[in-house]
């Protein structure tokens, strides 16, 4: 899994919160609630088992953000049987191929997707800036570099490496 895969789940009722491979590291990944740090390279299984081991039998839900095949599978395949629901929300390359286990669907584990989060602008925008007026929505807590417009392929480069959550681009005047 490359460094900057990040996948969050919750887990049954006591509401933990894992994170995978962060490429920020937990400080970082507290201030989204992360409660459990978990790098698949620390174990010799498939992090799937790991974390159903972790959940005694999987994970309620699942959230996929990184377009990695290989983090959807794991997404999928470590929610729990009957009730697992596993989102995936990153969009893979137009050759990527999923492959997992026809007997995880019979086990009722359920798979959605979403081509960037349905987002509808016209209705959506609205409610966000509401939110975030109301100050429901922390978006600065997820800006980690600010550029002027001048530096704007450093904005890419940390974008690319998996070193940025969100990167504000400053005109200049």
């Amino acid at each position: 899994m490359p460094s900057s895969d990040l996948l969050c789940l919750r887990w049954k009722s006591s509401y933990a919160i894992f994170a995978l491979n962060l490429c920020f590291g937990m400080h970082v990944a507290k201030k989204f609630g992360v409660t459990e740090f978990v790098n698949p390279i620390d174990y010799n299984k498939p992090v799937q088992e790991v974390i159903s081991e972790m959940t005694n039998g999987g994970v309620d839900r699942s959230v996929e953000c990184t377009g990695s095949t290989e983090a959807m599978i794991s997404a999928f395949e470590c929610v729990h049987d009957g009730w697992g629901v596993a989102v995936l929300v990153g969009v893979p390359h137009k050759d990527a191929v999923f492959k997992t286990h026809p007997v995880n669907f019979l086990n009722e584990r359920t798979l959605k997707c979403t081509f960037f989060g349905n987002y509808k602008p016209r209705l959506d925008i609205p409610s966000v800036v509401e939110k975030y007026m109301n100050k429901e929505l922390e978006l600065e807590k997820s800006i980690t570099h600010q550029v002027p417009f001048s530096e704007i392929n450093k904005a890419f480069i940390y974008m690319l490496k998996g070193e940025s959550i969100r990167c504000i681009i400053k005109m200049e005047e």
